[in-house]
């Protein structure tokens, strides 16, 4: 028999017409940190870095940036800023930006309930995040369908299941069905008690991110002045692009940063629509609103750690509807690592797309964006799981093959090993020309783990593949997402913390109840 009609014969016996297990738990690969091994991508020469900081400077103390916070306007007049009461404008000096930004860590640790999960921001260390904020959830099963506490829960689980996933973002899901303002406290305690990872909280006021943070401290068994010197608490605040900074997320930020936990600074800018369409010009925009507030902050709380976010994309020009995964946003997730590593900050980035639907569209944008993200080396990298339809819908399907996707891009750049057992000058000495490796020692030695195991792809040959039901990815990661939830079971949590949770939460429900900001 030839070597080819024997590979041809070893397909054949180990096709069996079966489904392939659809259990990612078991064989995916363990929870660790991941560091870029690769060069990092650069798009912009240095030239052009220089420039787009000196035009941000220029935006920063020409036009300054509108802060709608009286409190904010104070200390940064009192910080010898240009402050137009009227128009609620501040203009800061170059000289007082740099000197600011330079305060902030290039590098920290952040701890969650579990310490095997802790995560380490800055550098080359890249961590994915969950679909974070949409409206609405969607499923092959139950259809499209607005945002609930039950889904929320689910998503967490998924989030808490899959290793891929680093850290849960500001809310996996709108909960819609809670009441608005102590709906946080509900949120978090579904975190805290179906995760052990990293979890974000919502920005919207300093009372809801204090919170966040108390509850994140009891379930260390800490107290908030001790939760000071190890972070666990994290927000995402999004300035309002055109040069906009509310006060909810300003208050949020400061009053985070107060406590020495992490303030992620992300303006939200859309080329065409909040920014001019040259894509100069967006992201000169972002890198202004980015240090403006970052500045603020490390003026109010110096050393406070802080994250540079990038969310800068293209609108459709025919409808100004958003888009994402577009070869502009790729590009702006290289060029906003390259700001954020000239300032030595962290980096936030994202990975998202347009498309309504799980298919062909969605993969591609979600490919193209994650490539911008991880070569641009995002040490957070948002809505890596799950996000569909322009951030309007959490999908559980896309967050199974999502979590695919991720697993492979974690083995792509991870170290390769070049050592004498690798190169394995023995096994080609001793398989002969024409020959073939399946039944070398060598191979033998090292088959289960040589290569990357998918668990939403299926390599059957078609017959097999018809003959075991014909199933789309789609249709497996439907299945995968409902055994994974049939079988979950939430990470051990000491019962006196658990107990003062809960409690915490019932009293803050009261306080908030009779008027105490929530």
């Amino acid at each position: 028999m030839s070597a080819r009609s024997e590979r041809r014969s070893r397909r054949r016996n180990t096709d069996k017409g079966e489904p392939s297990s659809l259990s990612p738990i078991a064989g995916q690969p363990a929870f660790r940190p991941i560091r870029n091994s690769w060069m990092v991508l650069e798009p912009l020469s240095t030239d052009q870095i220089e420039a787009v900081h000196q035009q941000s400077l220029k935006i920063i103390s020409e036009l300054g940036v509108k802060v709608l916070s009286p409190t904010a306007r104070a200390h940064l007049k009192q910080a010898g800023c240009i402050v137009d009461e009227g128009e609620e404008i501040v203009r800061m000096d170059p000289a007082f930006v740099e000197q600011m930004v330079a305060k902030a860590p290039a590098e920290f640790t952040m701890t969650p309930r579990n310490p095997d999960r802790a995560l380490t921001i800055g550098g080359n260390m890249i961590n994915f995040g969950l679909v974070s904020g949409p409206p609405n959830a969607h499923d092959c099963i139950r259809g499209r369908r607005p945002g609930n506490f039950a889904d929320y829960q689910d998503i967490v689980r998924l989030g808490q299941s899959f290793n891929a996933i680093h850290f849960m973002g500001n809310q996996a899901l709108s909960t819609n069905d809670l009441p608005a303002n102590t709906r946080h406290l509900d949120c978090m305690l579904a975190n805290i008690t179906l995760s052990d990872k990293i979890t974000s909280s919502m920005s919207i006021g300093a009372g809801r991110v204090r919170d966040a943070a108390a509850m994140l401290a009891i379930s260390r068994g800490l107290t908030l002045d001790e939760l000071k010197d190890s972070p666990t608490a994290m927000t995402n605040i999004n300035v309002n692009s055109p040069r906009v900074l509310d006060q909810e997320m300003s208050d949020a930020a400061l009053m985070l940063a107060s406590i020495g936990q992490v303030v992620i600074v992300t303006p939200f800018t859309l080329m065409g629509a909040m920014t001019p369409v040259t894509f100069a010009a967006a992201l000169a925009q972002q890198n202004a609103e980015a240090l403006f507030t970052i500045a603020l902050i490390q003026s109010c709380h110096p050393g406070a750690p802080v994250v540079y976010g990038g969310f800068t994309s293209n609108v459709d020009m025919k409808s100004g509807a958003p888009a994402f995964g577009t070869p502009e946003n790729s590009r702006a997730n290289m060029a906003g690592g390259q700001m954020a590593r000239r300032y030595s900050l962290p980096y936030r980035t994202s990975a998202c797309n347009a498309s309504n639907t799980v298919d062909p569209q969605s993969a591609h944008e979600t490919q193209m964006a994650l490539w911008g993200a991880v070569t641009g080396v995002g040490n957070l990298i948002y809505h890596a799981a799950g996000w569909l339809e322009g951030g309007l819908v959490a999908s559980f399907e896309k967050l199974v093959l999502d979590v695919e996707m991720l697993q492979m891009m974690t083995s792509l750049i991870s170290d390769q090993n070049y050592d004498d057992n690798d190169f394995a000058l023995d096994a080609i000495g001793e398989v002969g020309p024409g020959g073939h490796f399946f039944g070398n020692v060598h191979t033998l030695e090292r088959y289960k783990t040589a290569f990357y195991a998918p668990f939403t792809s299926d390599w059957q040959n078609n017959e097999n593949w018809a003959a075991s039901g014909g199933l789309t990815s789609t249709q497996r990661a439907t299945q995968i997402w409902q055994d994974i939830l049939k079988t979950f079971e939430p990470p051990a949590l000491d019962p006196a913390r658990l107990d003062e949770l809960q409690e915490y939460v019932a009293r803050r429900k009261e306080d908030i109840g009779t008027g105490e900001p929530s």
